[in-house]
């Protein structure tokens, strides 16, 4: 186990081999392949099922019991005083990996009429793990587990601006062992998120609702007692925007687009010590800033790690719903690109939403993600949100 453990720490690749992240990247003589990557990616995965079927949008859409992991400081413009969600999703399905899911819970409740506090829950199941010897020997079966766990705070500036705060602790266990004196342990760190949101909504619910958000920002995690081991966690800048037509009381259709940009080093493209030490030594919040424009190849290269999702949403008397989105990444930045569906219906109080990844792709280049499925079932708690959301 101690050699195996050592060929697959090596980088992030324990970590991506665990998950085998839906990330289907296709060699070309023309392109070079630099992928930005992470710990935890677990933290970037679409966490609902709402925003999974409209491509990923989440950052701006009206809030909702899953707004606090997609923007905390639209929370105090919900309609409801307190709601609570729950999701499970089959992760990798397509790929036979029958035990490996992701489970999230997150609720919020209105302390006042401009005031909310929330928190979260994302527990990733990653199934379980055969390790072998160089000869191909099975020695032993592992579990790896991780979870993550916030609280947020928010509150409405005025009755169009909102902005937010959270704080996560973040728990990864992927592996164990001592090898050459090292030994393997669970991964722990902390992380913060700060958002905003503007509400430009009218009486009726027409016109265009946007957000910012910065998320993950806290330390590096590790898996070793080795400081020179400690990688970085998906900290991120992602940015949104909705526009909401209402066509009549019943018929409304909203339009959205969030963009996403990881605050992290893209790797060097010489592969030297030196180069590789600057790499991972480099401090995290120097990390976020310079994340901009130290992409190999220039400002070309730079706009290939921004992310794009689109999608709409159609709400028929707020009791039906029908979802549709496009998820877009860089060839060269992990090649994840697929349409997603969904729907939703809502009766009383309770409300399920169900979305799912169109397949992509065939054979060798077939997408790890397709006919992913999600399921999420909300329930609003606690009576209507006051009409006023202008500070006392």
């Amino acid at each position: 186990m101690a050699q195996t453990l050592m060929l697959m720490r090596n980088n992030y690749a324990l970590y991506l081999c665990l998950l085998m992240l839906a990330v289907t990247v296709k060699s070309n003589a023309q392109d070079s392949i630099n992928v930005v990557t992470t710990a935890v990616p677990m933290l970037r995965i679409s966490p609902d099922a709402r925003a999974g079927g409209m491509g990923d949008v989440g950052i701006a859409i009206s809030p909702d019991a899953n707004a606090s992991f997609w923007n905390q400081a639209k929370i105090p413009f919900a309609q409801q005083k307190a709601a609570i969600s729950l999701t499970y999703t089959p992760w990798l399905k397509d790929l036979g990996l029958n035990d490996v899911f992701i489970g999230t819970v997150a609720g919020y409740y209105q302390i006042a009429e401009n005031q909310a506090i929330s928190g979260s829950l994302r527990f990733f199941n990653l199934g379980s793990i055969q390790f072998t010897d160089f000869s191909g020997n099975d020695l032993q079966q592992f579990r790896p587990r991780e979870w993550s766990i916030d609280g947020g705070y928010s509150r409405s500036l005025s009755d169009k601006i909102g902005v937010g705060i959270a704080m996560r602790f973040i728990y990864s266990n992927l592996a164990n062992g001592t090898t050459n004196g090292v030994t393997y342990k669970p991964g722990t760190t902390v992380s913060g998120d700060i958002s905003f949101y503007y509400n430009g909504l009218n009486e009726e619910g027409k016109g265009f609702t946007a957000g910012a958000v910065m998320s993950n920002l806290g330390g590096k995690i590790s898996y070793t007692n080795d400081a020179r081991g400690r990688d970085y966690i998906p900290a991120n800048l992602g940015i949104g925007a909705v526009y909401h037509a209402v066509f009549d009381e019943t018929n409304k259709l909203s339009i959205g687009m969030d963009i996403n940009k990881l605050l992290v080093p893209t790797p060097p493209s010489s592969r030297t010590p030196e180069a590789l030490d600057a790499y991972r030594n480099k401090s995290v919040v120097s990390s976020w800033f310079s994340s901009f424009g130290d992409a190999p190849g220039g400002f070309k290269e730079e706009l290939k790690e921004f992310q794009i999702s689109t999608g709409l949403e159609y709400s028929y008397s707020e009791l039906f719903f029908a979802r549709a989105g496009y998820f877009y990444e860089a060839k060269t930045k992990g090649n994840r690109r697929y349409f997603s569906a969904g729907v939703g219906v809502k009766y009383n109080r309770l409300g399920f939403n169900f979305s799912y990844l169109v397949p992509t792709g065939q054979g060798i280049n077939r997408n790890p993600l397709s006919n992913t499925t999600r399921f999420s079932l909300l329930f609003d708690l606690g009576g209507d949100a006051g009409e006023s959301t202008t500070p006392e």
